[in-house]
């Protein structure tokens, strides 16, 4: 029987629009992490001159967002701001903080989804989740699994294909591109994982009965293969997985893998030629493109066997 892992992370609306207290001038942030009891890795861009440490940002409800005034149920303090527009806040919410988050905040759309101010709808926040989407604390959705619906299920289930899930919680450096000009020295964020003794029960289980581990998404190899040894053996646990798979990589727990189509020059497309081999991955793209496939988060999807 062939198994599907799952990547069930959910989404946080980790994007907050708000402005300067003081000065109202607008700021947005994104939250990348919670390091400890309300202090936030983030994203800080401001309309105007960027926030220097002490400066406290104020995040009203959607309604009085242009009108700088209102109620104010999220500040941040900026303690610590970096390249590339990255800071450290300390968040203080007069209601617990993911509540307050999941009312005010944003799910931090890729740009090339165009929305009026960049503010995802409410519609954006259904479809940029997948069905199975249980634990908060991505900041991108695992879009391979978008592909899933209850009909699909069943429809495998029907055949035997069976599914477990794990959990990989999506940063920004699952799709930043790589720059440095040797790929060997491009380095990947590192992502909060949890893999449950009953994943890996399942997982064994399938390897015994003959199946295939069939992957969804780049998330659900990463962690596996960060967790498997060089038997192939998973080894439940939490922690933080770096890995970044290029050619040549010998897979150790992967059989298979569904993926969305990916750009030129990121991490996706070279785990995906250690997957299936440079010539044939390339084909399959010269072959998308001409048949104007549809690329990106909602696009098309490949099986790779």
């Amino acid at each position: 029987m062939d198994l599907l892992v799952l990547n069930n992370t959910k989404v946080l609306p980790a994007r907050l629009f708000g402005y300067k207290q003081g000065s109202g001038g607008k700021v947005e942030l994104l939250l990348l992490e919670e390091k400890s009891t309300g202090r936030w890795d983030a994203l800080l861009r401001s309309g105007s001159r960027r926030p220097d440490p002490g400066q406290v940002l104020c995040f009203p409800e959607k309604d009085a967002i242009e009108a700088a005034h209102g109620s104010v149920p999220l500040t941040a303090v900026v303690l610590e701001t970096g390249e590339r527009g990255r800071a450290v806040v300390e968040l203080t919410s007069v209601e617990p903080l993911l509540m307050v988050i999941d009312r005010i905040g944003y799910p931090p759309l890729p740009p090339y989804i165009d929305r009026e101010q960049g503010r995802a709808t409410e519609q954006d926040q259904q479809d940029y989740q997948t069905m199975y989407a249980r634990h908060t604390g991505a900041v991108a959705a695992p879009t391979a699994g978008l592909h899933f619906t209850p009909e699909v299920f069943r429809a495998l289930e029907a055949k035997g294909v069976g599914r477990t899930e794990i959990t990989l919680h999506t940063g920004i450096g699952t799709f930043r591109p790589v720059v440095a000009e040797e790929v060997a020295d491009h380095r990947m964020d590192e992502e909060r994982f949890t893999v449950t003794p009953e994943a890996g029960e399942a997982i064994l289980h399938a390897r015994q009965a003959g199946g295939r581990i069939v992957a969804v998404g780049s998330t659900s190899v990463r962690t596996l293969e960060t967790v498997a040894d060089d038997q192939g053996v998973i080894h439940p646990g939490e922690g933080r997985s770096g890995l970044f798979i290029t050619p040549p990589y010998t897979f150790k727990a992967v059989d298979a893998m569904i993926t969305n189509l990916h750009l030129p020059k990121s991490t996706l497309l070279m785990m995906v030629c250690a997957l299936a081999g440079y010539d044939l991955v390339m084909e399959a793209y010269r072959q998308a493109v001409q048949e104007k496939y549809r690329f990106f988060s909602y696009g098309d999807c490949m099986l790779i066997l």
